[in-house]
């Protein structure tokens, strides 16, 4: 007999918001319509204090100085309400957090972060993925491209990648990064995509306007996280709704295998 799927979609956020910012619409959508969705966190966990100067900095940005991995996971389960979906917070400090076994920072820098991940932190994948193996049973599962190249974001979709059939992957677009100028064409390259014997195809969620009403106030409850990107309410709504014209909607992609 069939397990019983447990949820239709399981979506793999990197952090906090990414989710949100990526996919916020098409969940919506989903839920809306009767499906459910699980939104897994993959860097919930608390820092290990003292943090880094740099961790320290972002902390005084976000206006967050105590307890602020706390308060990011309160903004997450207001998000997720918003959006119908389910949530799961990981315990994998955020990489602004990790430290060497010596404890130094890994990350340390606006650059280390958007760099390559580092050698010693390889070994997360395959926890991560054994993590992600004994999630309870979906019928799609989605994970981000690491358009921009975080190093959250690629050890999110390295990790997913093994954990699952390659022939259920659907990868979203990490947003605000896919936005930028050449960045999704570093992640989406067809000719390498060629070489390896595949090819992408995309899909486009088109959204309607309670599910963009709906992104919008779930990206909006990340209320530390705002500064980052928007300059206020206005410029969020006008970022995220000129790049959801400019590609009609929400996209994922797929890898469909060359025909010989």
């Amino acid at each position: 007999m069939d397990t019983p799927l447990a949820y239709d979609w399981i979506y793999f956020s990197p952090h906090l918001d990414d989710v949100a910012l990526s996919c916020g619409g098409q969940i919506f959508a989903a839920t809306q319509a009767g499906a459910r969705v699980l939104i897994v966190t993959i860097t919930a966990g608390d820092p290990v204090a003292p943090v880094s100067d740099y961790a320290a900095s972002l902390h005084s940005r976000w206006e967050l100085v105590v307890d602020a991995t706390a308060a990011r996971r309160a903004e997450d389960l207001a998000a997720s309400a918003i959006l119908g979906a389910d949530a799961l917070h990981w315990r994998v400090p955020d990489c602004i957090y990790r430290v060497d076994a010596e404890g130094n920072p890994f990350y340390v820098s606006d650059d280390d972060i958007f760099g390559a991940v580092a050698p010693a932190e390889m070994g997360l994948v395959d926890e991560l993925a054994a993590q992600m193996r004994a999630l309870p049973p979906a019928r799609q599962v989605v994970m981000p491209l690491a358009v921009g190249m975080h190093v959250d974001h690629q050890l999110t979709r390295l990790a997913a990648e093994s954990a699952f059939d390659p022939n259920a992957y659907l990868y979203y677009e990490d947003y605000p990064y896919s936005q930028q100028e050449g960045k999704l064409a570093q992640v989406i390259d067809p000719a390498c995509a060629q070489e390896q014997g595949f090819r992408w195809v995309a899909e486009v969620v088109a959204l309607d306007a309670r599910a963009l009403a709906a992104k919008y106030a779930a990206v909006t409850a990340f209320r530390s996280q705002l500064s980052t990107f928007f300059r206020d309410q206005t410029d969020l709504e006008d970022q995220i709704g000129g790049y959801a014209s400019a590609i009609g909607g929400e996209r994922r992609w797929r890898r469909s295998p060359m025909i010989k």
